[in-house]
């Protein structure tokens, strides 16, 4: 597949972040770097996969520029709501500044999670996890935040993650064995 990209600058380690305890609920607001420093503060996300006509999901490669999880294959979209933001917004704008496109999304479930990666950082994150569809054509992917996109079978995404595990981050994993249960419910685990 050939894929359109342009470069902006979208995103930065002083942007605030929505703090939340272990229901979801807000208790406060911190950096993005400050969140990700060290075992990392509990702070609300987001992780969006897309699927085209065909039921294939569209992954990213993170940015070699990525503190965290750099060239790593991700979902299609991750990111944080800012201070003020509802998941609304906060997705609407990740997916124009990361993909170029607007979609609408179906909510599919929140789950918190813990990873260390190394002395850079951690991600602590209350995640909200949401599904969409997109003409594979419309992509138009940002080069600050994402290295390369490809589309890929269910199938094959749950060969590559038994083969190859470490190319993935660690949410996509976590996020996929919910998921394909959601998205093909008759075949086996």
């Amino acid at each position: 597949m050939t894929s359109r990209h342009r470069d902006a600058v979208v995103s930065s380690g002083a942007e605030e972040l929505i703090l939340v305890d272990a229901a979801d609920r807000e208790i406060g607001f911190d950096t993005k770097e400050r969140c990700h420093d060290g075992d990392g503060i509990l702070h609300r996300a987001f992780s969006v996969f897309l699927l085209d006509s065909d039921g294939r999901v569209l992954l990213q490669q993170r940015a070699v520029g990525k503190r965290l999880w750099a060239g790593f294959w991700a979902n299609s979209v991750c990111s944080h709501p800012r201070r003020g933001e509802s998941m609304e917004v906060a997705t609407s704008r990740r997916l124009a500044e990361e993909l170029g496109v607007s979609v609408d999304l179906e909510f599919c479930f929140t789950f918190t999670y813990h990873a260390r990666f190394g002395s850079l950082g951690s991600e602590h994150e209350l995640c909200w996890v949401y599904l969409g569809a997109v003409d594979p054509g419309s992509i138009t992917f940002n080069r600050t935040e994402i290295d390369a996109v490809r589309w890929v079978s269910p199938a094959e995404l749950d060969a590559e993650l038994a083969e190859r595990p470490e190319h993935f981050t660690p949410w996509l994993h976590l996020e996929w064995d919910r998921l394909r249960e959601r998205l093909l419910p008759d075949s086996a685990a």
